[in-house]
């Protein structure tokens, strides 16, 4: 590392004219000389870099070098290696409340800092990209139904933290966060609501319909997707992959009936199916106690064992999350989560969220609870990542979002000879009725 440093240090003594010295340090440390008063007409030799054979302390490196400040407009700069940053951290995270069960999660998380850095990246593009979307749809340029995600980043980066690709995931029409965690790309993502040919549902589905390998939506009904997150995993058991099928659904949909319809069949029939609601305490303008007698969603499998888990911790989520899928693989059956979560916008881009909530509710949430802000101060804490580090990512993730968000709104739109298109898989090229009988439409799969 050392080496390294001299070689750029001379380099950049060679291009400025200016001495400059690089030493590898636990902190950044910025020291400048009084400016010079003119170009020196004289070649400037770089100092000598400190000896690399023992590791000197801060106050050593900087003292071996003061006498380089004494020519002016000498500078020095002192970087971070990685090795000064913890390489992992175990961290105490809220326990579960259990139903049928006697054993649950652990009550301690490792981290490492590659995972920190990683859930952090996850979950600040999902904020991003729906900060956005909000910003695109009040320019009217995203039209429609529009449901966003911010405030429940850390229910999708961990439950992908905690399953493989391999197993699976369907969910209700909140779905923009899941989807970028199942590995469709921003620009994608933003195209497909803004309707265009780049889109990841070729701009036919919009916010609610979109899909990924082993992902299945985004679904417009409420409650519809258990069944079928039911039927995924009675796949799954009947070939016998030892994957499972992650089912989500929302408070709102928890008193529908096909849910216990559900719950039955995967009991009866042992199916690796984790059953979870986002419970982020509004279904639509109705709070949970308006809107159940019970508002325990973790037992309300009766017969099915489950846990209750604080939604707004990465860490909390992703060891539940393995709890659960180890519980399904082992052949037990299903089991229920319930996420204790909060949405920072309203149900949809059509509610302003502040007419059954009051302002002040949503910023105490954001100061007390934010799952990105308690990521960071995790990391930061335990000398795990840098302020600077983090501010880097924050750059990158804008850039990659409004990069997205041009092609969204440059890319073309999908022309009307494509609109019945994919229709049926695998299936010879048939006519389609239009809007009258002399209209005709060609579908190929």
């Amino acid at each position: 590392m050392q080496n390294m440093l001299t070689i750029i240090s001379n380099a950049l003594c060679r291009i400025t004219g200016r001495n400059v010295l690089l030493i590898d340090l636990s902190e950044y440390v910025n020291l400048t000389s009084p400016a010079a008063p003119a170009l020196a007409t004289t070649q400037r030799q770089p100092p000598k870099p400190p000896p690399v054979s023992t590791r000197a302390s801060v106050a050593q490196l900087v003292s071996s070098q003061a006498d380089a400040l004494d020519t002016p407009g000498t500078r020095v700069v002192v970087s971070r290696s990685f090795a000064d940053f913890t390489p992992q951290a175990t961290f105490d995270i809220k326990k579960c409340d259990m139903h049928r069960l006697e054993d649950g999660p652990p009550l301690k998380a490792e981290l490492t800092r590659d995972q920190g850095l990683q859930y952090y990246r996850t979950m600040q593009t999902v904020r991003r990209m729906e900060l956005k979307a909000d910003q695109l749809y009040k320019q009217k340029i995203i039209r429609g139904f529009c449901h966003l995600y911010d405030g429940q980043e850390a229910c999708a980066a961990g439950i992908e933290a905690a399953i493989t690709p391999s197993d699976h995931l369907i969910t209700a029409y909140r779905a923009h966060g899941y989807t970028f965690t199942r590995g469709v790309s921003i620009k994608e993502i933003l195209a497909e609501l803004t309707g265009r040919k780049g889109g990841v549902a070729k701009g036919k589905g919009g916010s609610m319909h979109m899909y990924a390998p082993h992902f299945y939506g985004g679904n417009g009904i409420v409650g519809a997707q258990v069944p079928l997150g039911a039927g995924i995993a009675l796949a799954c058991l009947y070939q016998g992959n030892n994957q499972i099928c992650v089912t989500l659904y929302g408070d709102g949909a928890a008193n529908q009936g096909q849910l216990f319809e559900s719950f039955n069949m995967a009991a009866l029939w042992k199916l690796p199916c984790i059953f979870i609601c986002e419970n982020n305490k509004y279904g639509m303008g109705t709070s949970v106690e308006r809107a159940s007698a019970s508002t325990d969603y973790y037992k309300r499998g009766d017969y099915i064992p489950g846990i209750r888990v604080d939604g707004m911790d990465v860490l909390c989520v992703r060891e539940a999350t393995k709890f659960a899928a180890d519980h399904c693989r082992s052949g037990k059956g299903p089991i229920i989560m319930e996420l204790q979560t909060y949405r920072y916008h309203g149900h949809s881009m059509s509610d302003p969220g502040v007419s059954y909530r009051t302002r002040e509710e949503i910023q105490e949430v954001r100061s007390k609870s934010d799952p990105i802000s308690l990521l960071k101060e995790r990391m930061l804490t335990n000398n795990m990542a840098s302020v600077e580090e983090f501010k880097e990512i924050d750059i990158e993730i804008r850039k990659q979002v409004e990069d997205a968000a041009q092609f969204a709104t440059s890319d073309p739109e999908p022309p009307l000879e494509e609109l019945c298109n994919h229709i049926f898989s695998n299936s010879p090229p048939l006519e389609v009725r239009g809007t009258h009988p002399w209209a005709k439409l060609k579908s190929i799969s």
